[in-house]
């Protein structure tokens, strides 16, 4: 049970959390389709939680181990191999899909039952939803790290 006092596991944790609810205040038109559950533990939207556990993850590892270490190193580069392709590839994917979505709509109007699935669109993130993201991640580290986990563990 030590990975239950792993401060940079927990701080991803409550990175991934916090970025989880806040999609519920900050993407409502994306939620409109899903429960709340669905959407909570989905992807996409705004912030980007991936962004946001891995900023939290490469930030706390800076913090405990130094940001000359091999561990913020390997973080970061993590990070940005994540952010990037939270950006490009799953959000270019979710624009197939919505369009794949458009036409298959269209077509079921003419055929009955021509689909009896939609896929998922809300699959990547803006640029802009992932720097928020790693923001949050970075703010969170910075919390957790110096704040909350001292007065937990300390």
């Amino acid at each position: 049970m030590d990975f239950l006092t792993n401060r940079i596991l927990l701080c991803v944790v409550f990175s991934w959390l916090l970025a989880q609810i806040l999609k519920l205040f900050m993407s409502p038109k994306y939620r409109k389709n899903m429960s709340v559950w669905r959407f909570i533990v989905g992807s996409g939207g705004m912030p980007s939680s991936h962004s946001a556990v891995v900023s939290a993850t490469a930030v706390s590892c800076g913090i405990l181990h130094g940001f000359d270490s091999a561990y913020f190193a390997i973080a970061t580069v993590l990070a940005i191999v994540v952010m990037r392709d939270a950006a490009g590839i799953r959000r270019e994917a979710g624009k197939q899909a919505e369009a794949i979505n458009a036409v298959t709509a269209e077509l079921s109007k003419k055929r009955k039952n021509f689909a009896d699935y939609t896929l998922a669109e809300l699959l990547g993130h803006t640029p802009f939803q992932v720097v928020v993201g790693a923001l949050l991640g970075i703010l969170m580290a910075f919390l957790c790290q110096n704040a909350i986990f001292p007065m937990m563990f300390d």
